[in-house]
């Protein structure tokens, strides 16, 4: 719904963030938004910021357009990433790819604090800095609601009329709040990033920020003699969410994968409370190893799969989507460096 902003207005945008931010700023967009990148560019040239390119696609499109002519920025701006980490806060910009929630891209990896360079800190901004494509606002909405938690301000394209009109808007939860006058305010409904804003909309009708409590699901809240505290928590069912619809191109090109170099299913299950094996993966393989040669290369295999479920964050082991991404790349690099080969890998993980 709505219109689409002019090319000006994101420029006036960049110009309202990079005035008001404090700390870093990130920004995610489309490794082919070229002109993207050179508004990145002028506004980080005009607020004395360095600016550092992060992703293989992004780095490879704007090496071709300085090349090109088609980018421009003076000599000096674009740095390596550790050279514009060493600089101060308020002198770093980073673009990256993943504005659309890709599992595997730097701004996922950022968000679940699996970047070995960049982990987000309180003051840092980070700017989507481009439409949410229809069908990918949950795999974004997650990365959002994890770069909240680990203290950044994420500044993101309004989610559509369409999805709000059964909710109070922004100025009718601020006239609730300033009509009921709470001591304590704990905002519920929505997702992280939700809360967060509606804590702000309660700090600044005059709430005290130490009154105010963001929740995760099955925190306990306590309310003492001498005041609330939160003091641990409870189980709670989790919300897993998985699978995507097929693009034509996709399924083409998955059943030449599947001529080529076969396919291998990886089987677990997983205890639905502590995100813990319930007992070894299976993997059943079809097309791409002779049977004789597969039993010592398929209990590797399995070594691979069980270390990789050891070590992920508790973030990656509570989100499906995330936890089969890590298991498909860790297996994918594990067998083209034993084999030479690249089957698909299908990780299907039940929960009991």
């Amino acid at each position: 719904g709505g219109f689409t902003f002019s090319e000006k207005e994101v420029m006036r945008a960049f110009d309202s963030i990079f005035s008001t931010a404090q700390g870093r700023i990130i920004i995610a967009t489309f490794a082919s938004n070229i002109h993207r990148i050179q508004q990145i560019v002028d506004a980080s040239t005009r607020y004395g910021r360095k600016v550092s390119l992060c992703g293989k696609s992004i780095v490879t499109n704007a090496d071709i357009a300085l090349k090109l002519g088609y980018l421009k920025m003076p000599k000096g701006t674009w740095l390596p990433l550790d050279s514009v980490l060493a600089l101060p806060d308020d002198q770093i910009v980073i673009v990256t790819t993943g504005s659309q929630g890709e599992p595997m891209s730097v701004l996922s990896r950022i968000a679940t604090d699996e970047h070995k360079s960049i982990k987000i800190k309180k003051g840092d901004t980070v700017v989507l800095s481009s439409k949410m494509i229809p069908g990918n606002e949950r795999s974004i909405g997650k990365i959002i609601n994890h770069l909240f938690r680990r203290g950044a301000d994420v500044i993101y394209e309004k989610v559509s009329e369409v999805h709000v009109s059964g909710h109070a808007s922004k100025e009718e939860l601020k006239l609730m709040l300033s009509l009921v006058r709470p001591q304590y305010f704990v905002p519920v409904h929505g997702e992280y990033r939700h809360l967060v804003y509606h804590a702000k909309l309660a700090r600044k009708v005059g709430i005290p920020e130490e009154n105010i409590f963001i929740l995760q699901d099955g925190d306990v809240l306590e309310f003492r003699e001498d005041g609330p505290v939160i003091d641990g928590s409870v189980t709670s069912g989790r919300v897993f969410i998985d699978g995507k619809g097929d693009i034509e191109d996709m399924v083409l090109r998955d059943r030449r994968r599947l001529g080529h170099d076969g396919v291998l299913v990886v089987i677990m299950a997983m205890e639905k409370s502590t995100g813990r094996l319930s007992s070894e993966p299976d993997i059943v393989t079809r097309g791409f190893i002779q049977e004789e040669e597969s039993e010592g290369f398929l209990e590797e295999a399995r070594e691979v799969i069980i270390n990789a479920i050891g070590s992920v964050e508790p973030e990656v082991a509570q989100d499906l989507s995330l936890l089969k991404a890590r298991i498909r790349s860790t297996l994918k690099k594990y067998i083209y460096r034993a084999i030479n080969r690249r089957p698909m890998i299908l990780p299907i993980i039940f929960e009991i």
